[in-house]
């Protein structure tokens, strides 16, 4: 008999470690406890608004490998689309002003000499903050390298904010510096901005399970682990509420789930597990209009737009729906959603006024508030260093999951690069090992 592969959990790590091993001879199975797979980056159909939507607002780059690698591995590059320049639109509601920033193909940032390319009211001197995070220490804040002025505030911060989900006043700069380190000093062609032409889940989810599927790998949902078995060193039973499933002696497990989660499974087999413990918000807000509205200028070729001085942090147009993104929410704790959703619809009219062919109405038709509480880990100095590896104490259990330590913050290519890493851990061999 072949050798079972447990991944408890299907989101996009658990995901990411059945593709990297199915195919290979081992039989894989995969416990989902939810009714669908994805976790945090899907797809569903919500009845208020009548159609389809993603759950929240990812934006790739062509920096982001371990993505891009797994799509080719699923069939589903198809999927995506974007502009084949690296631009991004802004609207700053502060000091109004709309701009896009156009970066340069190459290594050399010829777009920082343009004044039409870079960000408005910037000095070249305010580069300087790109190496002071680059440089930054471990124990440093991002807001503690950002000089003053436009550059910080009109791209870094925002920027930092996205990436990390935390507020530069808490985020890791360190983290930030090798964010920067692996898109924006690689050059345009490592910052080309990728999003999925139907959704998330028709672009990393549905693919994955039918790739598995035909590697005849098991996706079981609705399958909650509520316990793990451990003797010897090794994990040796998966507990669900309805039956135990043995682990045998050449059985391997992965850790898929989110960091609460595996820190409650594993308290007894492994008491000294330290997981980040802080977490950071996310609020998403979709609006649905009566027909979809037509873009102008680098909005229509990018449908999205970054905002600044406002709430609204991002706004992607997706057909009839238009949907903002604001990240680290925690900020926002004590706001009444309806109210917050109403200050990000007049915020969302006077950005997309230029943007849009015709003006928004007063109200939207219909709208859908979902505030993600505890969306990501704190990008801290103090929980990064909880981040644990994949590699346990248990010989044959690995870690999985954006909190693991990636590299990288809880991103989507975090989350698919832990996926691998897991399999690495356990040294099993998926079909491209040779």
């Amino acid at each position: 008999m072949a050798r079972r592969v447990h991944i408890v959990g299907g989101g996009l790590s658990g995901l990411s470690a059945a593709v990297e091993i199915a195919g290979s001879g081992q039989h894989v199975i995969v416990h989902e406890a939810g009714p669908a797979c994805g976790g945090r980056a899907r797809s569903y159909e919500d009845k208020k608004l009548g159609c389809r939507i993603d759950n929240g607002n990812h934006l790739l780059l062509t920096a982001n490998e371990a993505v891009f690698r797994y799509m080719g591995l699923i069939g589903a590059l198809n999927t995506l689309q974007g502009p084949d320049q690296p631009i991004f639109p802004f609207v700053d509601l502060r000091k109004p002003c709309v701009w896009t920033l156009d970066l340069s193909m190459g290594r050399v940032p010829w777009w920082v000499l343009s004044p039409n390319r870079r960000v408005p009211g910037m000095k070249l001197g305010e580069l300087l903050s790109l190496k002071r995070l680059i440089d930054a220490k471990p124990d440093q804040v991002v807001s503690d390298c950002l000089l003053p002025g436009e550059f910080s505030r009109r791209l870094l911060d925002p920027f930092s904010i996205a990436a990390l989900n935390t507020p530069s006043d808490e985020a890791s700069a360190a983290l930030l510096g090798h964010v920067i380190n692996e898109s924006l000093a690689k050059g345009g062609r490592a910052c080309l901005p990728r999003f999925p032409k139907i959704g998330l889940s028709e672009s990393l989810v549905d693919p994955a399970l039918s790739h598995l599927s035909i590697l005849k790998a098991e996706v079981r949902t609705g399958r909650r682990v509520t316990g793990i078995g451990t003797a010897n060193g090794r994990v040796t039973a998966l507990i669900f509420p309805d039956e135990r499933i043995d682990v045998g002696e050449d059985d391997a497990v992965i850790l898929a789930v989110t960091a609460p989660v595996a820190a409650s499974l594993l308290k007894e087999a492994l008491p000294d597990l330290v997981v980040p413990d802080e977490f950071e918000g996310i609020f998403n807000a979709h609006f649905r209009l009566e027909r979809p509205p037509v873009p102008v200028g680098a909005f229509a070729k990018t449908r999205f737009v970054g905002v600044v001085g406002a709430v609204t942090e991002w706004i992607f147009l997706k057909n009839d729906i238009l949907s903002v993104t604001v990240s680290a929410a925690n900020r926002y704790a004590e706001r009444d959603p309806d109210e917050l959703g109403r200050q990000i619809w007049q915020e969302v009219r006077q950005a997309m006024d230029g943007l849009l062919a015709g003006p928004l109405p007063a109200e939207p038709p219909l709208q859908r508030l979902v505030w993600e509480k505890r969306a990501t880990f704190a990008a801290t100095p103090a929980q990064l260093r909880k981040r644990p590896g994949a590699a346990t104490g248990l010989v044959n259990l690995a870690l999985a999951g954006d909190w693991t330590t990636t590299g990288l913050p809880a991103t989507i290519d975090g989350s698919i690069r832990s996926g691998v890493t897991a399999v690495q851990a356990l040294g099993l061999r998926g079909p491209l090992s040779g």
